[in-house]
């Protein structure tokens, strides 16, 4: 780790992270989970809050994906993905659905402030984000698809959407 210039758990903790929290829609899998703990770990996010019957760490499963991730990315539970939208909405931050529906934002246009924070909902494997919740967003973001299906499996979308977030944030590189 001290060749590839790796941060410590601790040095993470007290690092300026990237005002970008995740939130997590009443997602199933917990490999799903573990794996977006460790995409928030890659890009220094500040949060993952999980809600509704999301699985919450410490479990093997989800260890078994995140790699440790659950020790440095900070996270909350909420009973209802409302109750973290409402509370993201009072802290200030733009919060976005990541969902195919009428007039959605193409990812790759999607344009924000990165001096504001910003909190990004990702929904359940089947049924996506909860239609209240996408109401309850400033709006939302689709990742364009151009073959038969037209989902992603959560973690992959993850991975591209956050990517996509933080990759022209001079603070990176």
């Amino acid at each position: 780790m001290d060749e590839l210039n790796r941060l410590s758990v601790d040095e993470f903790k007290q690092s300026d992270k990237v005002p970008v929290v995740v939130v997590l829609d009443n997602i199933r899998s917990m490999h799903n989970v573990g794996s977006v703990f460790r995409t928030c770990d890659a890009f220094l996010l500040q949060a993952v809050y999980l809600c509704g019957y999301t699985p919450q760490p410490p479990h093997r499963d989800i260890h078994k994906t995140a790699l440790g991730a659950t020790e440095t990315v900070a996270w909350k539970y909420f009973p209802s993905t409302l109750e973290a939208v409402e509370q993201l909405k009072q802290e200030g931050y733009g919060i976005w659905a990541i969902e195919q529906v009428e007039n959605s934002v193409p990812l790759h246009r999607f344009k924000c402030n990165h001096q504001a924070p910003l909190a990004v909902v990702f929904g359940n494997e089947v049924t996506g984000v909860d239609a209240s919740v996408v109401k309850a967003c400033d709006g939302s973001i689709e990742i364009p698809q151009l073959g038969m299906k037209h989902s992603l499996n959560i973690s992959v979308a993850a991975g591209i959407v956050l990517w996509e977030l933080v990759r022209d944030r001079e603070k990176l590189f």
